[in-house]
């Protein structure tokens, strides 16, 4: 059966991508953007299969407005896709209140009023699948990263609980996590050189430059193929919670989250004396 999506951010990219490989196999797609001009393409070549609608997900009554008309217009919502995000780029030092109070307003608010607009009618169905794009920033951190990285690493623990909380109605959660996609003109996005850039200090300007020859260079993933990726996703009966798109940051994770149990375990004696004793209840 033939599903409907709600796909945020489907102006280009991987959002693009997602809500046109939907569309070709015959779903129907209620697709989000700033301007919806930018969705004149998909509109044309896919018809009435294709809802084109003006979304700022930071604006909290327009995300439901959207949700709303998008569901009356298809008669119902299968798989939400919270596509919509950008990278603010910046030490810690660098970054302005403003640059941070936006990341978060569309990274993760734009999510939050997403879902929040969605869930009644998921639950009512008794089914739905929502994705969630995270990012491999939503579980390791680099310099020069910190808005961005906490932005994605809080919607990985939005999203995990979410999904605990609608397991029992029949809505699935799928978090997404890729790594470098061709997401502007066929090229691998460099995050120091898109992106939203902080006001630089000079005394970072050392860091910056290693990172460049560092994350430079890089095979950018085919968006096209994840998009079909993601079509056997939702039509699993069994979709994993996490799920990593792209190649080469397998080991990295594996190398991080090592470390991190082995921190944890050198300080072990330390969370016992924090505790106030033994750790060990008297009897």
């Amino acid at each position: 059966m033939s599903k409907v999506w709600f796909v945020t951010g489907s102006s280009r990219g991987l959002g693009r991508a997602f809500a046109a490989a939907a569309l070709e196999r015959g779903d129907r797609v209620a697709a989000t953007a700033r301007d919806t001009a930018a969705l004149a393409g998909l509109a044309e070549v896919h018809g009435d299969a294709v809802l084109p609608l003006a979304l700022d997900v930071t604006d909290r009554s327009a995300a439901f407005a959207a949700v709303e008309r998008a569901a009356e217009h298809f008669g119902r919502i299968d798989v939400v896709v919270n596509n919509a995000g950008y990278a603010q780029i910046g030490a810690v030092e660098e970054l302005s209140e403003r640059e941070v109070r936006d990341q978060f307003e569309t990274n993760v608010f734009g999510a939050l009023w997403v879902v929040q607009a969605a869930l009644p009618r998921l639950r009512a169905q008794g089914s739905g699948h929502i994705v969630q794009l995270s990012s491999v920033a939503g579980l390791v951190a680099m310099p020069l990263g910190g808005a961005y990285h906490a932005s994605k690493w809080a919607l990985e623990g939005l999203n995990e609980a979410l999904a605990g909380e609608v397991a029992g109605f029949g809505v699935k959660v799928t978090i997404v996590e890729p790594a470098g996609f061709a997401t502007r003109d066929g090229a691998n996005p460099d995050p120091l050189a898109n992106g939203h850039l902080a006001r630089t200090a000079p005394a970072y300007d050392g860091l910056r430059e290693r990172l460049a020859q560092a994350t430079g260079g890089k095979p950018a993933g085919d968006p096209a193929a994840a998009a079909q990726t993601l079509l056997t996703i939702v039509d699993s009966p069994n979709p994993p919670l996490r799920v990593l798109f792209g190649q080469g940051f397998h080991p990295l994770i594996q190398r991080v989250y090592a470390d991190r149990l082995k921190t944890w375990e050198e300080g072990s004696g330390l969370a016992l004396a924090a505790h106030g004793g033994s750790g060990r209840e008297d009897g």
